[in-house]
Formats: C-alpha cells, sequence, structure tokens
C-alpha cells in the first residue's frame, strides 16, 4: 500500500504546495497553508469523478438569443418583509443564497423563522450539521414557531443529503452550515478549501436541476469575510451578510451580490424574545432624540439600495493635547474624512490641525456612498463653531478636491423621505434641486463650499 502523501493546501485560494511556509505562493497570503492528504486518483474514483459530472457533460443546441423563451418566475415570500426586500422580492425557485455573519447573532434563528412561514403552502427541509435536531426543537419551541410541516434532518455527508433531497422533493432547502458539510469522494477534513468548494457546487448544481430554492449558512472569519474560497461567492446567485452589535437588539441584513434584485440592499430587524422581526420604518433607530438641538450633530439622506434612509452624524472636535492629532471615524471611511478635512482648510479657511476629529454614524450602520460629505463637514463645522443647525435641518452630496458640491443619485427619493418624516431644510447639491416645490420643505442649494457658509451666516 503506498504512503499517503502530504502537501499543503491554501485556504484562502486553494493552492497546493509542497511543503509548508508563511506566505502562500500563489495568492501572496500569510498564514493561510495548512496540512492535507493529497487525493490520489484509483480506477474506482477515476470512474466515480467521471460519472458525478456526466449530467453536465450534455450539450444543447446552439439557438439564437432572441428565440429564446423566457417566463417569470413567481418568487416565494418568506414572511418577513424586510428579509423579502433584501432578496428582491422573495425567494426564486432554482436560485442559491448564501448568507454570513457572526456567531450567535441570528442566523439559524431567521431561517428557522422563514422556514416555519414557508412550510404552510411549500416543501421544506432543514438541513442541520451544527446542532442536534433537539437543539432545533428547542430553539423552536422557544421562539413559539408552528413547526409541524417542517422536516428536519440532522446530517453533514453530502451523498445522504442528496439522496433525502431526491426521496423528500423539498421546494426550499437550508443548508446549517456549508463549512459543516463533506463528500465522501474527498479525503479532505470538513471545512477545508476542497470540501467547502466541492460540496458548495453539487448542491448549487441540485438546486438548480430541481428548481429548489437553496439558502446556505456561511461562517465568517475574524476580519468579517466569509470562512473557504472565494469562489464560494462566484458559485452562488445572493450574497448577504448579517450586521449587527451584539450589545444591541437591532440586526442588519446587507446584499453584497444579488442576481435577481438590487446590490447593497439593507434589511432592518430587531431582535426580540419571539425572533427577528421587521422594523418597517428603519430611519427611527439611526436618528437620536434630543431634548434639544446640539451641536455636531447633522442627519443626512443616504440611499441604502432602493430605499432612502435618514442617518444622523455626529461629530466631536476638541483640542489635541498630543502632537499628532486623532482622527476617528465610525461607520464612516476613515481616510475620506482626512479629504474633508484638508478640503474645509483649503477652502474654507478652517483649520483643524491642532484638534482631534470624531465622527460617528448613529445606529451601528455603515454609510460608503459619497453623499455623505456633506452631512459630515457641516457636524464638523457646526462642532467647531459649538452651534447647532437650524431644527429640522438635513443634507446630502459630495464635496469634490476643489470645493465643489456635486450631486448625489435618486436626490428626489431622499427630499420625499425627509418630507415625509418631518423636516423642513434640505441642503443639497444645487443640480439636485427639485423642479416642483415640496410642500413643507425649504431647499438651499449650494455648488461651492462659499455657498454652506453664506447659509450659515444667515441662521
Amino acid at each position: 500500500m503506498a504512503k499517503a502523501k502530504v502537501i499543503y493546501t491554501c485556504q484562502a485560494c486553494g493552492g497546493t504546495s509542497l511543503r509548508w511556509q508563511g506566505q502562500c505562493p500563489h495568492c501572496q497570503e500569510w498564514n493561510k497553508l495548512e496540512e492535507t492528504i493529497e487525493q490520489r486518483a484509483t480506477p474506482a474514483t477515476k470512474s466515480g469523478v467521471a460519472n458525478r459530472f456526466n449530467h453536465l457533460a450534455a450539450t444543447a443546441p446552439v439557438r439564437r438569443l432572441a428565440d429564446v423563451q423566457m417566463q417569470d418566475t413567481p418568487r416565494l415570500n418568506t414572511g418577513l418583509t424586510e428579509f423579502d426586500r433584501v432578496l428582491g422580492g422573495g425567494l426564486v425557485p432554482g436560485s442559491v443564497v448564501l448568507i454570513g455573519g457572526d456567531p450567535g447573532i441570528g442566523k439559524s434563528t431567521l431561517l428557522l423563522q422563514v422556514l416555519t412561514n414557508l412550510s404552510h403552502d411549500q416543501n421544506v427541509l432543514y438541513v442541520t450539521g451544527e446542532e442536534s435536531d433537539q437543539q432545533v426543537a428547542l430553539r423552536a419551541k422557544r421562539l413559539e414557531l408552528d413547526t409541524n410541516s417542517v422536516q428536519l434532518l440532522a446530517e453533514i455527508q453530502l451523498e445522504a443529503i442528496q439522496r433525502a433531497v431526491a426521496e423528500l422533493g423539498p421546494n426550499v432547502v437550508v443548508i446549517d452550515s456549508i463549512q459543516t458539510m463533506f463528500s465522501a469522494e474527498l479525503t479532505a477534513a470538513p471545512g477545508s478549501v476542497s470540501q467547502v468548494r466541492e460540496c458548495a457546487a453539487q448542491l448549487t448544481r441540485m438546486a438548480k436541476q430541481n428548481g429548489i430554492a437553496l439558502v446556505m449558512i456561511g461562517h465568517v472569519t475574524k476580519d468579517g469575510s466569509l470562512a473557504g474560497p472565494r469562489v464560494l461567492e462566484h458559485i452562488v446567485d445572493t450574497v448577504l451578510y448579517f450586521e449587527g452589535d451584539s450589545h444591541s437588539s437591532h440586526r442588519l441584513i446587507r446584499a453584497f451580490k444579488n442576481r435577481f434584485g438590487a446590490v447593497n440592499e439593507l434589511g432592518v430587524f430587531a431582535m426580540t424574545d419571539k425572533g427577528l422581526r421587521g422594523i418597517n420604518n428603519p430611519s427611527a433607530i439611526f436618528l437620536s432624540q434630543h431634548s434639544s438641538d446640539i451641536a455636531g450633530s447633522c442627519v443626512m439622506a443616504t440611499q441604502e439600495g432602493t430605499r432612502p434612509l435618514l442617518v444622523e452624524i455626529q461629530a466631536l472636535a476638541d483640542t489635541a493635547h498630543v502632537p499628532n492629532p486623532r482622527r476617528l471615524s465610525l461607520g464612516l471611511d476613515g481616510s475620506r474624512l482626512a479629504m474633508l478635512l484638508a478640503v474645509l482648510h483649503r477652502h474654507g479657511g478652517i483649520p483643524t490641525f491642532d484638534q482631534d476629529v470624531f465622527i460617528n454614524a448613529v445606529g451601528g450602520v455603515r454609510i460608503t456612498e459619497t453623499a455623505s460629505d456633506l452631512a459630515v463637514l457641516l457636524a464638523i463645522i457646526s462642532s467647531l463653531r459649538d452651534k447647532p443647525l437650524p431644527k429640522g435641518f438635513f443634507a446630502f452630496g459630495e464635496v469634490g478636491l476643489a470645493g465643489e458640491i456635486r450631486p448625489a443619485t435618486r436626490g428626489q427619493e431622499r427630499l420625499k423621505e425627509a418630507a415625509k418624516l418631518g423636516f423642513e431644510i434640505a441642503m443639497i447639491p444645487k443640480h439636485n434641486a427639485p423642479k416642483q416645490k415640496i410642500d413643507g420643505l425649504t431647499i438651499w442649494p449650494v455648488s461651492r463650499l462659499a455657498d454652506i457658509f453664506d447659509f450659515l451666516r444667515k441662521e
């Protein structure tokens, strides 16, 4: 019997090396090589691998794209409005969804609620590889869910799961989690690059061929990215990330990839003793309630997917007592903060080289769009002057290096959302000014940084 050959496989890219080294020679990542046993090709495995992909080898005739018949597939409503919003309207039969998040944030709870709602008119299957069937039953009892029609399978072997799916014929399947699954065709341990890649590929093929809506739970690494090979995100149709603070009851689900809906869509939930509950008006949790106007606070209208949100930006400028002033940003881009301070000094004549500047987005939301520049600048100016902004004031717009104020996308939706919530004054880019007057809303159009100071002097 031949001795098993040991190789070292990169957990980031899947590349192999004959000896261990600190840096992967393929992707240049550090400390990602792990010891694995080389998969030897025997006549049995050769035939097995060949047969495994036979169903994919069938050729299709060449057709004109215009001759392809299109049909609208009805979506499956999950019973959670916010989750349907992130998915683009509900689960699509034959689609594969990958949802990741920190441990204990509520991934299993959310999907158990979704399956319970779908089980009333759909054939569903919950595959658990991390918990026993008793643990899942206890969670369902604690959440007071009606699970009479929910089918449960405690299994981690891929081939056993495929047989169960073939026998039961479910419409919706949840895999909890993909890192615990393994295939008997491979000798690698569960969670390794080869096992995760193979199991995800086989499950995806199964879902596409049978029209099954498949949802897979994925673990995340310490830096917040999905564990396993990067190809995992390429295989699936939708990638969702579960975000939230462990000290807060609010949870956010953000779509980073969606072939059937808008990208960067945001769903907001509240964790209760009965599970996750959708929040229809998330702007309320991103706005602080102050008894009186305070300095260093400015409300901005941001766009998350197809929905406008109002988020409060807080700034604090304090005299620095160290040679290098601190620049701290929470929920916003820190490098962009440094750029805005330079623009404020160069085109506004307000120096901050002797000030510690801190920026925070209320509610733990992460804002990535550049339309937050104007609100950040106004919050900093308000803190430096120690003078609150006018009551019912909000702003949005991108600030360029030349001091110009650039327009933001979907400006009309932002204005209407703010007017609906009772805001009265809007400082916006001049090109975003509405052609028709919005009831109850005063518009302050600005095109350069100097225009901001002109309006603030009038107050």
